[in-house]
């Protein structure tokens, strides 16, 4: 996988840590990615709509979702993308 060309998404919202790490670690590898906010680019009943009943943040890469904070660096770097 090159990581140039994946294409990440972050459902966010305001003022959660988890949402801040997942941001952080994409920026620092150079991982482009678009952020969506609660509230702003969704609502709440959207986000579940979408994800279920879970936490924020969620990401996904290339339509895949890879789950929260914890679940995203996981499988990133089972990918070796981080």
């Amino acid at each position: 996988m090159n990581p140039q060309t994946m294409n990440f998404t972050v459902y966010s919202k305001p003022g959660c840590p988890y949402c801040e790490m997942i941001k952080q670690i994409l920026i620092g590898k150079d991982l482009a990615f678009i952020e969506y906010v609660l509230d702003v680019d969704f609502s709440r009943q959207q986000f579940i709509d979408e994800f279920g009943n879970t936490t924020y943040p969620q990401v996904v890469m290339d339509g895949k979702k890879l789950g929260g904070c914890t679940d995203a660096v996981k499988y990133l770097r089972e990918q070796k993308i981080i």
